[in-house]
């Protein structure tokens, strides 16, 4: 792991480092270690810089339908005019709903994933980004059922 222009730089360790953790957020460093054939140290200040670089955050992930969240939808976000984009955009990411949120190209301008309680919170949710300055339409998409919620397999990267 070296830097460049403020950017890290990740190696082959790194991602070998991520990968056992993706699968496992709670392996310990002496597992990653003996599984790698390195250090307990190096594995320790490996995970420790990309925590501090912002690459990986531990946390612990629910199944959002075990919990509660029986209602999910896609939401396509109009805005106009244009420029409001980038403001309607922040006001979105700060709702606690939205699990997933980008600027697009295309017909729309925004996209939502959120995941909501039931229906009646979702319309409700719906009802209230309508309401920001700059949302001219929205189409939701429901989802019926989720067969797959994932973190990106880092083995797609491999040259």
């Amino acid at each position: 792991m070296t830097e460049k222009n403020g950017n890290m730089i990740l190696d082959d360790l790194d991602f070998s480092i991520l990968s056992f953790l993706q699968k496992d957020g709670r392996m310990s460093f002496t597992v990653i270690a003996d599984k790698l054939k390195v250090s307990i140290g190096t594995v320790r200040t490996r995970v420790n810089k990309l925590i501090e670089d912002g690459t990986i955050s531990i946390i612990g992930r629910v199944d959002p339908d075990k919990v509660g969240f029986h209602s999910y939808a896609h939401i396509a976000v109009y805005v106009r005019p244009a420029t409001f984009k980038e403001k309607v955009a922040v006001k979105i990411s700060k709702l606690p709903e939205v699990s997933f949120l980008a600027m697009t190209s295309g017909d729309y301008d925004l996209e939502v994933d959120v995941m909501c309680r039931n229906n009646d919170h979702l319309i409700a949710f719906v009802n209230n980004i309508s309401k920001i300055e700059g949302v001219n339409q929205t189409k939701t998409t429901i989802y019926f059922k989720v067969y797959k919620y994932a973190q990106p397999d880092l083995g797609l990267l491999e040259k």
